[in-house]
């Protein structure tokens, strides 16, 4: 899970906390977590908002992955409050960085995408019928496959990249198909910043806070 960690000063001061009764700590920590699941809904709307506007989503729940949690089973500490998503892949998109080890990257029409999942399947039922293989070209490993019949689903979007690199109308059957390029690493240039919206919403969670603790 990507977890960033934000604090904002003033809100209230740790000792000041101490010198409070038990039971006006008591009433102090409820009334944190209450604010903080209040305010970090709101704060979660709004990275979700960015998180429209910076990539294309095509499935709700990558959106709907970036959930805000309160964390307050511990009397002694005050709660905290944590903003994140469990898709692994999202922290490289918000620090940016490069990504080792043999990789497969699907060769297809401009502006389109597969799913892992998806692409797996691809790469299956080409080996299922013997048809995948590697060949070196320009200095560059690529998987090649030929337009038979027993693949015709899954050389489909891959033909149709085919037609619009070459101009040609139709692929002949037989046809060699470039399917991926296999590359040892991916650099990825930070995409999104996800510190810097929650940041920029820490006010909107801080009157959250204030709110319920004024009811004390």
């Amino acid at each position: 899970m990507l977890k960033l960690s934000l604090t904002a000063l003033g809100l209230l001061d740790k000792s000041s906390f101490d010198a409070w009764s038990r039971q006006k700590q008591a009433a102090i920590h409820k009334a944190v977590a209450s604010g903080m699941q209040t305010g970090g809904k709101v704060v979660t709307d709004t990275v979700r908002s960015r998180m429209n506007a910076d990539f294309t989503v095509r499935k709700p729940a990558f959106v709907k992955s970036l959930r805000a949690k309160v964390y307050d089973r511990n009397p002694d500490k005050l709660p905290a409050l944590l903003i994140g998503s469990r898709i692994p892949w999202l922290g490289i998109h918000v620090r940016g960085g490069t990504l080792s080890g043999q990789m497969l990257i699907p060769l297809l029409p401009e502006h389109q995408r597969i799913g892992r999942k998806a692409f797996r399947r691809v790469i299956d039922g080409l080996m299922r019928t013997g048809n995948a293989y590697f060949i070196q070209k320009s200095g560059k490993v690529i998987l090649m496959a030929e337009n038979i019949k027993e693949n015709q689903g899954e050389l489909r979007r891959f033909k149709r990249a085919e037609r619009s690199r070459t101009g040609a109308k139709s692929i002949k059957r037989g046809t060699e198909i470039p399917i991926a390029v296999l590359v040892p690493n991916v650099t990825l240039k930070r995409r999104f910043d996800l510190e810097g919206v929650v940041r920029g919403q820490l006010p909107v969670l801080a009157r959250a806070i204030e709110k319920q603790l004024s009811k004390i």
